[in-house]
């Protein structure tokens, strides 16, 4: 077993209903119900659109 994320910092999300919701959507449509996955591409896609807010 890779054990790699053991030496990553943790963070803590405090997800609203909404956020619940689009979670669940995505895990359901992409990813067999795999709410990891859902809430990495999430992630991916907050800090993408940050990266180019903050570039603008």
């Amino acid at each position: 077993m890779n054990q790699d994320h053991l030496d990553m910092e943790s963070v803590t999300l405090e997800l609203g209903e909404e956020e619940l919701e689009e979670i669940d959507d995505i895990a359901f449509a992409d990813h067999r119900d795999n709410r990891e996955a859902a809430i990495r591409e999430l992630l991916d896609r907050w800090l993408k659109q940050r990266g180019s807010d903050e570039s603008e």
